[in-house]
């Protein structure tokens, strides 16, 4: 079973129902939702999300939104080691070098994300969700 790590901003295309990318975003999901694949969200894009998320629906919602999101996805965790690794990427966007390094170290087949150039030279391949639907067995 292949394992993907889901960029935030392909997240937010399906809880913000962002036009056009929701559906090939969504498709990805449904990847996750009905097992064809194992999802994982880095631990930082958790907090990102709740941040996000908590400005528009509040702490009671966002907390329920999170316990939803948790049962369709894991968490690659963002420590000193991964911490340590995006450091030595060449990445110009940090946050984006510490994705790459979550998603080496979970044993991540790809990195699922709206922004592939945002990810080069990373040790995991990234793909947009149009690209990872077929290989997820969906399309």
């Amino acid at each position: 079973m292949r394992r993907v790590l889901f960029d935030i901003n392909v997240v937010l295309d399906v809880l913000l129902d962002r036009n056009p990318h929701v559906a090939a975003s969504g498709a990805a999901w449904a990847a996750i939702e009905t097992g064809l694949a194992e999802g994982l969200l880095a631990a930082h894009a958790i907090t990102t999300i709740h941040y996000l998320a908590g400005k528009e629906l509040g702490a009671a919602k966002t907390r329920r939104m999170l316990s939803a999101i948790l049962r369709v996805f894991g968490v690659a965790a963002v420590d000193g080691t991964v911490i340590q690794e995006a450091m030595q990427l060449s990445f110009s966007d940090f946050e984006d070098a510490v994705t790459a390094a979550a998603a080496r170290l979970a044993g991540c087949d790809f990195i699922v994300t709206r922004d592939p150039r945002g990810f080069r030279g990373s040790p995991v391949r990234p793909l947009t969700p149009e690209a990872v639907v077929p290989l997820l067995g969906m399309g």
